[in-house]
């Protein structure tokens, strides 16, 4: 059964179209991998989910219309984004970066979500007080993702978490990736260029 759907959506920044009737499904409990050259629209389409670009369209999740939803909204249903870059507060330490995903989570809650993040990310604890910039490029891939599982998702959108990384964290992050998948059975949406770590790990691509 599709948890997400994309049917006919065209979207884009100004006067700029970048998709052009973009139809997709990913099914509940999935990875599903969108693969492409670069300016091939797969940054856009997963802002195009979250709400963060001009779009039109339909976009249905779990069977709900969130077409007109703001982005803080689409959140609140259980969509996580882990933009390009990785999206971490630099200035902030490790532990409020973690506190910012747990926004929308409620105190005795996001406490248990904490644990659970650290059983995937074993040395967020004794580094939750580092300030953020100081951590390797894969640590900061890292934190990115388990800011976003605060939230506790329904579906995880991560865009490029490969980009500038070392094959064994690149091996390592896509490890994890599958473990959220399998034991929170969190549905994963990635876009990769690495078409062959995203392929080991998805059920089924797009290109």
């Amino acid at each position: 059964m599709a948890l997400l759907e994309l049917n006919d959506v065209v979207a884009g920044y100004g006067p700029t179209t970048v998709l052009h009737g973009v139809s997709l499904s990913v099914d509940e409990g999935g990875i599903v991998a969108l693969l492409g050259a670069n300016g091939a629209g797969k940054t856009t389409t997963l802002r195009a989910i979250s709400s963060t670009v001009r779009r039109t369209g339909r976009v249905v999740f779990d069977g709900h219309d969130i077409s007109s939803h703001a982005p803080e909204n689409v959140a609140r249903l259980g969509i996580a984004h882990v933009p390009e870059g990785r999206g971490t507060l630099g200035q902030l330490t490790v532990w409020e970066n973690l506190q910012m995903g747990a926004y929308i989570r409620r105190g005795g809650v996001a406490k248990a979500d904490y644990d659970r993040v650290c059983e995937y990310f074993a040395w967020i604890p004794e580094r939750r007080r580092q300030v953020a910039a100081t951590l390797s490029g894969g640590e900061q891939q890292m934190l990115a993702i388990a800011r976003a599982l605060m939230m506790r998702p329904r579906m995880l959108l991560l865009d490029e978490p490969s980009l500038g990384l070392a094959p064994l964290i690149v091996q390592e992050i896509f490890k994890i990736v599958r473990a959220i998948n399998e034991q929170d059975k969190v549905t994963v949406l990635v876009v990769e260029q690495n078409a062959s770590i995203a392929l080991q790990a998805s059920a089924h691509a797009y290109v």
